[in-house]
């Protein structure tokens, strides 16, 4: 099976999605910070809704790109990602067991990459479709399920389920966006401006329009936080919103990438190594302790950033995939290294006897 398609711009955003998080993670938020106080909000959840978003349009450049594979191909495509997904989720679980005091994103993700794989010859139209569905329902069921569900006993279940920070009942939408975006011709400028618009038009619209509610519904907290998109509110509009910012940053990534890629090539080799990069700024925060997260510093912030793209961009130009990806493609190919069974003509089958 021919391997997942590369294009570099979305290697850019996702690289930029990876950075986004650790800057949520350990940027700079304190009064008396030489950036703006705000740079850490910024980049909360828009970030991480970007991950999300790209791994659905990995799912898509894993299946075929805008020519969806079919048969024994679309069989092994499912294979690839659901090994690809069960190795995630073990990452992300061992990572949780570091202790650090970050909401690790990677056991959400990986299911919800597993939960694509039904929806691999779906219509793009149908997949839009989908996401305006759970961006709709999501947040309703996120708020009616929380409660039922806290009361169950295995809390991590409930967390991946309808926890604060990534319910997948709220963030399968991000997915299915960006399964339908994978399945356009990413390569094709005219989809790239589409990108742009329909990306500036939603985040605008979503903001203003979820300004307006909370001031108009100020006396109602839980009606609030249904229309707001404060970072991790696993709003309805959040997710219009989130969604309208990684479009933009998606195909502005895919415009710049084809126009100076020498320019965005750290970057990129970031995003190409983005598990790698993301695991390992939770080692080193678990080492350094939770300092770096709660009393954060512009000059800790920078060097995480300067660090983790100069060892992305070294090992990426000396040794390609980098040791979790290498780990993933590896196995992920072995289980879809599979063929149809040679049957033999039918003449040649024995009658069977009563």
């Amino acid at each position: 099976m021919a391997a997942m398609q590369r294009i570099t711009g979305v290697d850019v955003a996702r690289g930029l999605a990876v950075l986004g998080m650790l800057t949520a993670h350990v940027g700079p938020g304190e009064p008396g910070d030489p950036l703006p106080w705000s740079l850490a909000q910024v980049v909360d959840g828009r970030s991480a809704a970007l991950f999300v978003l790209l791994s659905g349009i990995s799912v898509a450049l894993i299946s075929g790109g805008s020519a969806p594979v079919a048969g024994v191909r679309r069989v092994q495509a499912r294979a690839k990602i659901l090994v690809r997904a069960f190795l995630v989720l073990g990452i992300g679980v061992a990572v949780i067991l570091l202790g650090t005091p970050i909401a690790v994103i990677l056991p959400t993700y990986a299911v919800l990459f597993a939960c694509a794989t039904p929806l691999l010859g779906a219509d793009p139209r149908r997949l839009l479709g989908g996401a305006v569905a759970v961006a709709a329902l999501g947040p309703v069921l996120h708020v009616a399920l929380q409660d039922v569900l806290g009361r169950l006993p295995g809390r991590g279940f409930t967390d991946l389920l309808v926890g604060d920070f990534y319910p997948a009942v709220v963030w399968f939408a991000y997915v299915l966006v960006g399964l339908a975006v994978g399945r356009m011709d990413l390569r094709d400028r005219r989809v790239r401006l589409r990108l742009l618009g329909a990306g500036a038009a939603l985040a605008v619209v979503a903001h203003l329009a979820s300004a307006l509610l909370t001031r108009a519904l100020a006396g109602d907290p839980a009606l609030v936080a249904l229309v707001t998109t404060e970072p991790h509110s696993s709003s309805g509009l959040e997710v219009v919103a989130n969604t309208g910012v990684g479009l933009a940053v998606l195909a502005l990534c895919l415009i710049v990438a084809d126009a100076v890629p020498a320019l965005v090539a750290p970057v990129a080799a970031t995003g190409a190594l983005a598990l790698t990069a993301y695991t390992g700024q939770l080692v080193v925060i678990a080492l350094l302790g939770e300092s770096v997260v709660w009393q954060p510093q512009a000059g800790t912030w920078l060097a995480f950033l300067v660090v983790t793209v100069l060892a992305c961009w070294t090992w990426r130009a000396a040794l390609g995939r980098g040791p979790l990806e290498r780990l993933l493609h590896g196995l992920a190919a072995r289980a879809a290294d599979v063929s149809p069974d040679v049957l033999p003509p039918r003449d040649a089958v024995p009658a069977a006897r009563d």
